[in-house]
């Protein structure tokens, strides 16, 4: 896949664990940004109108949460 794949997580996030532990099954190379490590990466976030945490950017998609369906189309999509 050439389209890059960014996780925005936080520490102590269950739900950002699941998302990353799929993407790694999934044979999926993506970029964590936590947002408590860089301030840049909340203001993203924010950007994209989203307040919590984890959002999976896949090229135009973006998802909240751990949400597998919508995980497993817009990795097909791509």
């Amino acid at each position: 896949m050439s389209t890059p794949v960014i996780v925005y997580s936080n520490v102590n996030c269950p739900f950002c664990e699941q998302v990353k532990g799929f993407l790694k099954e999934q044979g999926v190379e993506f970029e964590e940004r936590n947002i408590a490590h860089n301030d840049q990466y909340f203001d993203e976030l924010t950007g994209m109108g989203f307040q919590s945490v984890p959002v999976t950017v896949i090229g135009e998609h973006k998802i909240l949460g751990m949400n597998t369906t919508r995980l497993k189309k817009a990795l097909s999509a791509e």
